[in-house]
C-alpha cells in the first residue's frame, strides 16, 4: 500500500545524504577557520538544499499518507508542524524537539530565498552549519522509525 511512498522518501533521504557527503571537505575546513564569502555562499546553498530535501519528504507524507493539500500562506511552517503531530492516518514523523531545530533551517531557507548572498553572516550561519550533520542524523533516525511503522502496515 505504501511501498511507492516509502521508495520516494528513501530517495529523498539518499539525495540529502549525497548532498552532505559531497561537501564534507568544506565542512571540515570550517573547523579550522571561518569561511570566505564564496564558501559562505556555498554553505548557504547547502543549507537551502538540505531544508528543501526535508520539505520534499514532508510533502510526500502530507500528499500520499495524510491525503491533504496544504496551500495556505504559511504552508511551509504548517507542514513542519504537522510532521510533529500524529493524526488519524499516521504517527508523528518527527519529535517536537526535532521540529523546533528544523524550524531554524526553515527560517534560514526563507531568508536565503529573499535576500542577497552578500548579506550572509558566518556568526549566524555557523550554528546551522556545525550542527547540520547531527540534526540530519537525528531527523533521519526519526523518519526511519516512521518508515518502519509504514512497512509494518503492508
Amino acid at each position: 500500500m505504501h511501498e511507492n511512498t516509502i521508495k520516494k522518501i528513501n530517495f529523498e533521504i539518499n539525495q540529502i545524504n549525497t548532498l552532505l557527503d559531497s561537501y564534507q571537505t568544506l565542512f571540515s575546513k570550517v573547523e579550522e577557520s571561518s569561511p570566505d564569502l564564496v564558501e559562505l555562499a556555498a554553505f548557504a546553498s547547502i543549507l537551502h538544499s538540505f531544508y528543501n530535501g526535508i520539505e520534499n519528504i514532508f510533502q510526500i507524507i502530507i500528499k500520499k499518507i495524510d491525503l491533504e493539500i496544504v496551500d495556505d500562506a504559511q504552508w511551509h511552517k504548517e507542514i513542519l508542524r504537522k510532521m510533529s503531530e500524529p493524526n488519524k492516518k499516521r504517527d508523528s514523523v518527527i519529535s517536537i524537539s526535532t521540529m523546533l531545530l528544523l524550524s531554524r533551517y526553515l527560517s534560514f531557507r526563507h531568508f536565503y530565498r529573499h535576500s542577497y548572498s552578500f548579506y550572509l553572516n558566518w556568526i549566524e550561519l555557523e550554528p546551522l552549519v556545525k550542527s547540520l550533520n547531527k540534526i540530519w542524523k537525528n531527523t533521519t533516525s526519526e523518519i526511519k522509525v516512521f518508515l518502519t511503522t509504514l512497512e509494518s502496515e503492508e
